[in-house]
């Protein structure tokens, strides 16, 4: 059997000039490693909140690194660089909008600003894309609840 391979995407201006460092695609990482018993790849990739290039590196890591499994981090809030959401339904060809809905009710159980959130999940070919918060407790979260639906997609 053939290693399973996960994308991880960073969306943040500041973590990918190295203004700070990226915990939030860490926390993935991490999380991650407590699901899964059987050997799996992380292909990370940092990059700025830029529409178009978070559609590249999406399509990059569905089509040409072979990830079934594809997490991203920030960029799914009100601000006019948040950006991720769209990214994602440009490159999806089946939208999951049950994975949103329940990122939302869980975080406004901690939150009431997740309303403003705007996660959703996706289908692109045989990948599923899931857009979470940007905040390592958000992440595991939100990964808690949608996590048992994800080998479905």
């Amino acid at each position: 059997m053939s290693e399973i391979k996960i994308g991880v995407i960073t969306a943040s201006d500041r973590a990918s000039a190295g203004i700070y460092e990226d915990i939030s695609g860490v926390a993935i990482q991490d999380t991650m490693k407590d699901y899964l018993s059987s050997d799996f790849e992380i292909v990370y990739r940092c990059i700025p909140d830029v529409q178009r290039t978070l559609e590249e590196t999406m399509i990059e890591l569905c089509d040409k690194e072979g990830c079934c499994l594809v997490v991203t981090t920030g960029g799914t809030g009100p601000a006019l660089r948040d950006v991720t959401p769209e990214a994602t339904e440009n490159v999806c060809e089946k939208m999951m909008p049950g994975f949103g809905e329940l990122m939302r009710q869980v975080s406004l159980q901690y939150v009431p600003t997740a309303i403003l959130s705007r996660q959703t999940a996706g289908i692109r070919g045989k990948s599923l894309i899931i857009n979470l918060p940007g905040k390592p407790k958000s992440i595991r979260e939100c990964l808690d609840a949608v996590f048992p639906a994800v080998p479905y997609c």
